[in-house]
């Protein structure tokens, strides 16, 4: 049995195919058309999955959209209604969209699988279950467990903005549901915008940043009062309620009320690109304390009304490692599962996983360590495709095979150098897995600067997470369990700190930054915290052997690893992606297959790339 997954039309679409219940190919349509957070409807995804199988259109048994468009655009007319006449403005702005793509969009979607293939339009079955049933598809189906609560966060569905279900077997059960406006999701994003970032893309900026507000202050402590009694009512049982005259998503074009935030808060909107000051950083920190808060309430009524010791999460909160980290540390559940493309992308995998389950009553057989593969299920490149991809750049290179392979690439990090690594099939989800990372030395105290300043052009303050040899990662980390998908940010252990200076908290930002906390400067954030990938020989053997190489060579088990790519660009997915990239950045080194090439051996680079800001 075939089916194709979809997620489209909003923020970072894609297409998954799964065959028999097993994934076989999942990727984002942005990895192709290289723009970030493509919307569009997943031509070139689809091609992808369909391509790797041999399949055509028509011998697919289903395709299934992640969500219920009728139902979205109930809420949107029933919401209008019940703020009227307030967003009159972004009501004239919606409907034309709406009634062209959301109201036709069985049209629009057999009108872009044209782009695809041809068929014949009674051979194609589309199917739509619910956005919250496809994100809590995504995280229970692929998990290992029998039986789970399962628990979705995001900013908003149809009409749902959190779910509480229970997975028994192939069944999922509905128990309790969060309903808009009232979203944990929402409330987050609208401190990501208040804060300068952007809405859908900045959240975790928002995350990253938030460690630099200073704990000890008692401006954040206030900070959380006003947001606990004016913006949102937390319940015991998770739920919240949002005051709605301080926001604006509802019924208008931006987040906030932005004149009752200031008043709030005591200042004015931060500017995207204007230098951050403490008082943001407190500010963030007090709303990332709000929300691990309100997940840990979530998760603790999962309990009680499941009864069940395994929790899966999915859903763009799902995204945030440090209330992650801080669930699985509560231990209100003994196993935790997190699907590693928890947003909106993933929702093709779970759509077509519970049209698999639910709609054609296949069977369940759970796996471990799980069924998604390591996340690598994107393409993959021979040696012959990446020949020919960048032979026109008269590129210069050595080639290298197996175990001398990952021996030159420990000696060039081991010399503190930046190096590209491009290997096997690109990852799924928001993260570099080791198969499309930039990879360095945690060791090197400038090098999380240089990464920032030099190869990713971006904010400084912004952390970089270490991929560590799974069965040394105690040795770094507190870490009580796996964490293949880096969805988990955890404390560096004790003995690897150093002491730092006192009155550290009140330090300025760029002032703290540059204070070495570890043995592991390049990959321990400012509160000792690391947000750390598990790296397993079984799932991506190549990514092992390597780190292992450069632990034979320097006593340390890891390495730093962050996304191929460069700001507002997505993760590069095709090998001429990956040799641009290399050419129009201050990395040293692209090991690509068995190939490695040095930058100062290439031909000079004239096609150089204008950087957007993400």
């Amino acid at each position: 049995m075939n089916i194709l997954g979809i997620s489209a039309f909003y923020h970072d679409s894609a297409a998954c195919l799964v065959q028999d219940g097993r994934i076989v190919a999942a990727a984002q349509e942005e990895r192709f058309t290289r723009k970030k957070h493509d919307a569009n409807f997943p031509v070139e995804a689809t091609k992808y999955c369909l391509e790797l199988a041999g399949l055509s259109i028509g011998e697919l048994d289903a395709i299934v959209f992640y969500d219920k468009p009728f139902l979205k655009f109930e809420r949107l007319l029933e919401t209008y209604l019940s703020f009227a006449p307030k967003g009159v403005r972004s009501f004239i702005t919606a409907m034309p969209v709406w009634l062209k793509e959301k109201m036709f969009l069985k049209k629009l979607i057999y009108d872009e699988l044209k782009k695809v293939g041809d068929y014949s339009k009674p051979d194609v079955n589309l199917l739509f279950p619910e956005h919250h049933l496809s994100h809590a598809a995504s995280a229970f189906y692929p998990s290992p467990f029998e039986d789970a609560a399962i628990l979705t966060i995001d900013g908003v569905g149809e009409w749902a903005t959190a779910t509480i279900c229970h997975g028994k077997g192939k069944e999922i059960k509905l128990l309790r549901e969060l309903k808009f406006p009232h979203s944990l999701g929402l409330l987050y994003s609208a401190f990501t915008y208040f804060l300068g970032f952007k809405v859908n893309s900045g959240e975790y900026k928002l995350m990253g940043l938030a460690p630099y507000g200073n704990p000890e202050s008692e401006l954040v402590t206030d900070y959380i009062k006003k947001i606990k009694s004016t913006l949102v009512d937390i319940r015991e049982d998770g739920s919240i309620w949002l005051n709605q005259e301080y926001f604006s998503y509802a019924t208008g074009l931006r987040m906030t009320s932005e004149r009752k935030w200031e008043d709030l808060f005591g200042f004015a909107r931060r500017e995207g690109e204007a230098d951050l000051l403490q008082h943001e950083a407190d500010l963030a920190l007090a709303i990332q304390k709000v929300t691990e808060e309100v997940v840990l309430k979530m998760a603790s009524h999962a309990r009680e009304l499941t009864g069940s010791k395994n929790i899966c999460l999915a859903g763009g909160v799902a995204l945030n490692c440090v209330a992650n980290g801080k669930l699985q540390n509560e231990e209100i559940f003994e196993n935790l599962y997190i699907q590693p493309a928890a947003g909106d992308a993933g929702g093709a995998v779970g759509a077509a996983l519970a049209a698999y389950h639910l709609y054609f009553d296949g069977d369940r057989k759970p796996e471990s360590p799980d069924s998604m593969q390591g996340a690598y299920l994107g393409p993959e490149y021979l040696p012959i495709d990446i020949e020919r991809a960048v032979r026109k750049f008269k590129p210069v290179y050595q080639e290298f095979v197996d175990q001398e392979l990952f021996d030159k690439t420990a000696e060039l990090l081991d010399q503190g150098n930046v190096v590209g690594w491009f290997q096997g099939r690109m990852e799924f989800g928001p993260r570099a897995l080791g198969g499309r990372s930039i990879i360095a030395d945690p060791r090197r105290v400038d090098m999380q600067k240089k990464l920032n300043l030099k190869i990713k052009y971006r904010e400084s303050f912004r952390p970089f997470a270490p991929s560590v040899l799974a069965e040394d990662a105690a040795e770094y980390f507190e870490m009580k369990s796996d964490s293949p998908y880096m969805l988990l940010v955890q404390p560096v252990v004790e003995n690897r700190r150093k002491t730092v200076p006192k009155g550290y908290h009140s330090l300025p930002l760029r002032e703290k930054l540059a204070i070495e906390r570890s043995d592991l400067p390049a990959s321990t954030h400012i509160d000792f915290s690391a947000r750390v990938q598990t790296v397993h020989k079984e799932t991506n053997p190549r990514y092992w052997e390597m780190i292992q190489a450069f632990k034979k060579r320097t006593g340390y088990g890891l390495v730093v690893n962050t996304s191929f790519n460069v700001r507002g660009e997505p993760i590069v997915c095709t090998p001429e992606d990956a040799y641009r990239c290399f050419m129009n950045t201050e990395m040293d080194y692209l090991v690509m297959g068995n190939y490695v090439y040095a930058k100062t051996d290439q031909p000079e680079w004239e096609q150089k790339l204008e950087f957007e800001k993400d």
